[in-house]
């Protein structure tokens, strides 16, 4: 039997029409008629591809000789374990969701950083005189709004996990969509493109700017303490507002490549994130703990706002080093 007869064979086995299969495969139906036709061959990541939609061994497709009885038990164990089918009514809920959740995350994100900004605020106003408060009442108090802003965001972090929970399979296990979804979803991302492009622009242009109010705050003055801590101040609430534009753009792209499996949910990246493991995680922790300990010892809101940019340039870095180690080690 020919590979374009066992095409035929197993697609009706399977029950799909040409049109359902090309669509699983991402290509036309033209290019499916044609294999089956024995007009054409399909490329090897396309075998490669039915070998895994039809539970068979590639031997079995590419080999003449091998008969059905022939398949493997590999591919018998994957014929009768067949990958979760996303439908499409699952597929716009769970873009529907991330929307939602995208704007909460937002607000998440930013009440972190505004923690941080009252933090800033109540320990270097009061040490310019400008907030009438002795040292301790305002770190005190610096750290009680932090820690208010934290636990709602916390919650609302928490809140977003929750209902995301139904959808919770789409990174853990591998699965298919239904015929129709990946042509929605392309054209759910041709339609974003432009938003997603704008959002980028406008939340790196004020991740950039963020850094004038320090550089003002040197111009137009001359040791004047207070306004170093508002320069920086400002400098962390556009920051913040920068990084709202990236999450709520990268969030509803983010929806679209998941259920592609694609861009960063590619299973390169995938195996990337993976080795990694917890490292960000880690790098932002320590990077707090230095903040925090350096003015818990000897309050200094004036120059301590220097670990966030200096953490924000060695990351990428760090992140590179950990990913080649993680690499070595496995490999």
């Amino acid at each position: 039997m020919i590979l374009a007869d066992k095409i035929i064979e197993e697609r009706k086995k399977n029950g799909w029409s040409q049109e359902e299969l090309a669509e699983k495969l991402n290509v036309t139906r033209q290019s499916v008629s044609k294999w089956e036709g024995a007009q054409s061959v399909p490329d090897l990541q396309r075998i490669l591809e039915m070998s895994r939609l039809f539970g068979v061994s590639t031997d079995y497709l590419l080999k003449d000789e091998l008969e059905p009885a022939a398949r493997t038990e590999a591919g018998d164990d994957a014929a009768d374990t067949p990958l979760r089918l996303v439908s499409m009514e699952e597929a716009q809920a769970f873009l529907q969701l991330k929307r939602k959740n995208a704007a909460t995350v937002a607000l998440a994100t930013f009440l972190c950083v505004f923690g941080a900004v009252l933090l800033i605020l109540c320990g270097g106003l009061s040490e310019y005189g400008v907030l009438p408060l002795g040292e301790n009442v305002a770190a005190g108090l610096g750290m009680i709004l932090l820690l208010v802003c934290a636990a709602a965001a916390v919650a609302l972090f928490i809140r977003c996990a929750q209902r995301l929970r139904p959808f919770a399979f789409l990174e853990e296990e591998e699965f298919e969509t239904a015929y129709g979804v990946r042509g929605l979803l392309r054209e759910k991302r041709a339609e974003y493109a432009e938003k997603y492009s704008s959002y980028t622009v406008i939340g790196a242009v004020l991740c950039v700017l963020s850094i004038v109010p320090l550089f003002a705050a040197v111009i137009l003055t001359e040791d004047n303490g207070a306004v170093y801590i508002w320069a920086t101040a400002l400098l962390l609430i556009l920051a913040g507002i920068g990084a709202c534009f990236f999450i709520v753009g990268g969030s509803n792209r983010g929806a679209v490549d998941l259920l592609l499996r694609e861009g960063e949910f590619s299973r390169r990246h995938r195996e990337e994130d993976r080795r990694i493991g917890g490292f960000s995680m880690g790098y932002w922790l320590l990077a707090t703990a230095i903040f925090l300990v350096w003015n818990f010892m000897k309050p200094d809101y004036g120059r301590s706002w220097i670990v966030w940019p200096v953490a924000g340039v060695l990351y990428p870095v760090a992140r590179m080093i950990v990913a080649a180690i993680a690499k070595d080690r496995e490999d």
